[in-house]
Parts: structure tokens; sequence; C-alpha cells
């Protein structure tokens, strides 16, 4: 009986057993003669482009300057005066500001924004938890620099003696003291036992609640005053301190 003819293997069949597979086309490695391919060019960082939109104050922008100071990175810091905000006003994405600009996309709230800027300059913690150690901190420095701001913008006087009152002998005292102790519990930080973005949010938000209450509010607590200092002496933010517009508030 004739030998059948045999049947080219289909194309994509595994090869036979003992033989080898063709590499695929393109694959890595695989080039003419068996030599193994050289390794690829390490790409090129990916360079963003960044600018700060707030009034040329320190207030609720300082934080995000101090950290784009600690990391060296490269803004627009643009400072809009009082004549320049009512046609600029409509481009906010709130008709507020700071205002961040990244590669030409702007975005807001403060708190966000910093925490943003806090993952780009390695400030965040390692863990989901560790995150939100450092934001339970931020959050409550929020919530102490809210309470200020709605006594000192109160407009009528009357109502804004009554409310002093009661912040200088409640609740300034409350929450400086639970910030103290934090501090005694997180070897001179503020969360994690080490440096991280609450403590450069709170020292670039210390001289805006100073203004509000028309003193020093961390005289009387050395552990706090501790870690605004620290934070302040950083070669980078000491460096934007030194050069930085000088202003009131």
């Amino acid at each position: 009986m004739a030998d059948e003819a045999q049947a080219p293997p289909a194309e994509g069949a595994p090869p036979a057993e003992g033989e080898a597979a063709p590499p695929a086309e393109g694959a890595e490695g695989a080039v003419e003669g068996g030599e193994p391919a050289p390794p690829a060019e390490p790409a090129e960082p990916i360079k963003h482009s960044y600018t700060l939109f707030y009034f040329n104050v320190k207030a609720l922008a300082e934080p995000l300057r101090y950290l784009f100071a600690y990391g060296n990175q490269e803004y627009e810091d643009v400072r809009v005066t009082r004549d320049e905000w009512p046609a600029l006003k409509p481009t906010m994405p709130m008709g507020q500001m700071p205002v961040l600009e990244v590669d030409g996309k702007r975005v807001h709230q403060s708190i966000s924004m910093a925490r943003f800027l806090a993952k780009t300059v390695g400030l965040c913690g390692a863990t989901p938890w560790e995150d939100l150690q450092i934001d339970i901190v931020v959050d409550t420095i929020n919530d102490f620099r809210l309470k200020i701001a709605v006594v000192s913008y109160e407009p009528e006087d009357e109502i804004k003696e009554k409310k002093l009152v009661t912040l200088n002998a409640e609740v300034i005292p409350f929450y400086l003291e639970k910030l103290e102790q934090t501090v005694k519990d997180n070897d001179g930080h503020l969360a994690l036992g080490k440096l991280t973005w609450a403590d450069v949010y709170f020292a670039g938000i210390t001289d805006y609640m100073n203004y509000m209450v028309k003193r020093d509010l961390l005289e009387p607590y050395p552990a706090l005053r501790g870690v605004v200092d620290a934070v302040n002496a950083l070669e980078p933010i000491k460096a934007w301190i030194e050069k930085r517009p000088v202003t009131e508030v």
C-alpha cells in the first residue's frame, strides 16, 4: 500500500515533539544568528507642566508652594491681582482659587491638590493605612483653620466678639492640645513618626492661621513649633522662604 502523503501542519499548530518552535515575529531577543537583542533604551521620564493660580498672599496656596519647593518641582507661580480677578474668575473650575493647572488642565480644592503634589514628591505613606493616618491629621488641621476663619471673617463686630470668646477659650486650646500630643506620640512629627506632607501642610498654613488670630498660636506648644521649625529649615523650603515675595498674609 502506497504511503499517504503527509499533510503540512496547519497554520498555528504546535510543533512536533522535539522540534523547536520558531521565534515569533518581533519577539524580544529574536535576531538573525541567534544573538540576543540589545536592551531597550530607558524611556525619558515624563515631564509635566504646572501652574499655580492664587492671589499675592501665602494663605491657602503656601502649603502647595512648600510642596513644590520640597520636590524641586518647576512651576509657574501666577499671583492674580484684585483687578485681574473678575475677568479670570469665570475661567476657574468653581470660580475660586487656588487652582492648579497640570499639563493645561485646571483643578481646584487645595487639600486634594496638596495630596496630589505630595504623591509626586514622595511625602505620602507606603500603604493605604499610612495614607489614612496622614489624611486624618491634615483634615483635622483644615477643620481647625475653618473654625478660625468663620470667626476671623465675621462681618458683624458684636457677633465676632462673642465668637472670639469661644474660639480663644475653647476651640483653639482643644485643637492645639490634641495636635501637640499627636506630635509627641510621633517622634516630633504629625504622622507615622517621620516627615510626611502633614508636617509640610501644617508648616505652610501656620502663618495664615496666625494672621487670622493676630498672634503666634504655637507659642505655648513647643512640639508643634518644632514641626514648623524643622520643615522651614529643610534646604529647599528654606531657599523658597528666603526668595518668596513678602506679603502680610
